[in-house]
């Protein structure tokens, strides 16, 4: 029998190296960047020593986090030498040129084509004649058994601190068949849980006036509540649907659809809300809708229609012109709300944004006071909300799952349902069984719990 061998062409690839800070949204852009290259011809390497070229994905939210963006150029230079930047500091390629002059190239958000033409440009690809023929799957940054599926890039709003809608654009949303075509894809290939992204999540489809395409056999909107509802069909075995989360929700009236979804089982109960803030006058100076005492309501309401639903929030101590009387509305309004998950941040200006030519700046000792002050009441609120919890068994997913320690005992990492990768808190597992593997979906019985995270057992 004649064989013929091939020329081994992939092991002389061209490899790249790859930095991603920022939030999930840009950590799907570098798995798509990644994956173009790949298709290219392109290896990865795990280090700088071995990489060709580096690629750092840029945040440019805060000033804080163009200097991360800065500094982590900096290494890659000093490390490698060959660095193009891309992500959302890339709009400002004057300043990263000042501060790192030796950059090969600087590309803005999502400019995914203008990115990799510039790899091929400092770091030609070698792939042989039959590169091609090998399918390759998606690249993925995170475990294999989660994934972010962004439906949708910019946003419509003109919030007096960001300035996303100058970096990323206006909303601008994908096709509802591509999306759903994109989460098949994931779920088949192990993931078991999706993490829906985008600036607004409320707001898809809004821009395409909620365009129908068929999917299946039937017609299905470019919308929050019918794509919710189609994800929730998708099947990682024996009829289970993935766990479905939905980030960066904007407490809109039609989201009150979503919930009953959530008591059906077919999506994640769990809401990711940015309020910012529950002061009416610090909200119009935010330029953000002033409905908080509604919120309320609708809080209780999405509670009695699924009793299971975790609502997280993020909110900003500081903001120009807020008083204490408005810190004290924050901090009655979060007692009343007993939101699930909170996180603060302490208002930074960011260079662009509006709230900068605010009056009444509020000085930093003070910032500091009410955040501290603001983390108290939220933990504590926390603490009650996990220590309901003891004594219950949940549904738990695992991250991760350790050694046998010398008594042979295993333990794991996983979350709840209430809890979202890298933001949240975590479930630890003791006397787990050694067939135990990341992604495993398991009944937990709770038996502790502190502030944070829960400690419990398999069921």
């Amino acid at each position: 029998m004649n064989t013929t061998t091939l020329p081994k062409t992939l092991a002389d690839a061209k490899k790249v190296g790859m930095v991603s800070l920022g939030c999930p949204k840009a950590l799907v852009d570098s798995e798509r960047i990644l994956t173009r290259l790949r298709a290219d011809g392109y290896a990865m390497s795990p280090d700088y020593a071995g990489a060709d070229v580096v690629l750092v994905n840029t945040c440019g939210f805060l000033d804080s986090a163009k200097e991360e963006s800065l500094q982590a150029i900096g290494e890659a230079i000093a490390e490698n030498g060959r660095v193009i930047v891309t992500g959302c500091m890339g709009e400002e390629a004057d300043a990263i040129r000042a501060a790192h002059p030796q950059v090969l190239a600087v590309t803005g958000a999502h400019q995914y084509e203008q990115v990799v033409e510039a790899v091929h440009t400092h770091a030609p690809p070698s792939q042989g004649p039959f590169v091609d023929l090998i399918p390759q799957p998606d690249i993925k940054l995170t475990p294999r058994h989660y994934s972010y599926l962004k439906i949708s890039e910019g946003c419509n709003h003109s919030c007096s601190f960001c300035i996303i809608p100058d970096l990323r654009g206006k909303l601008a949303s994908r096709r509802i068949d591509a999306v759903l075509r994109e989460a098949e894809k994931l779920v088949a290939a192990g993931t078991r849980e999706l993490l829906v992204i985008s600036q607004d999540t409320s707001a898809y489809g809004v821009d395409t006036r909620h365009e129908e395409r068929d999917w299946k056999g039937h017609p299905v909107r470019a919308h929050m509540t019918d794509m919710a509802r189609e994800l929730g069909q998708l099947d990682i075995g024996d009829g289970v649907p993935p766990w479905v989360r939905l980030h960066y929700v904007y407490p809109y009236p039609h989201v009150d659809a979503v919930i009953p979804l959530m008591a059906e089982e077919l999506l994640t109960p769990y809401l990711d809300i940015p309020f910012q803030h529950a002061s009416p006058a610090v909200l119009k100076r935010m330029k953000r809708p002033a409905n908080e005492a509604k919120v309320l309501e609708r809080l209780k309401n999405w509670r009695t229609v699924c009793p299971d639903i975790a609502v997280r929030s993020s909110f900003v101590v500081g903001f120009p012109g807020e008083t204490e009387d408005d810190f004290k509305y924050l901090i009655d309004w979060l007692e009343e709300a007993q939101l699930d998950r909170v996180g603060a941040f302490r208002f930074e200006p960011v260079e662009g944004a509006q709230a900068n030519a605010l009056p009444d700046p509020v000085p930093e000792d003070i910032k500091e006071e009410r955040y501290a002050r603001l983390m108290e009441v939220t933990e504590r609120i926390s603490a009650a909300k996990l220590a309901a919890k003891v004594g219950k068994t949940l549904p738990v997913i695992v991250d991760e799952v350790g050694e046998p320690d010398e008594d042979g005992d295993i333990g794991a990492t996983g979350r709840s349902q209430a809890d979202a990768p890298e933001i949240d808190g975590n479930v630890f597992l003791r006397n787990v069984p050694e067939t135990l593997a990341a992604g495993d979906i398991i009944s937990v019985e709770v038996e502790e719990a502190d502030a944070h995270d829960l400690y419990g057992v398999p069921a």
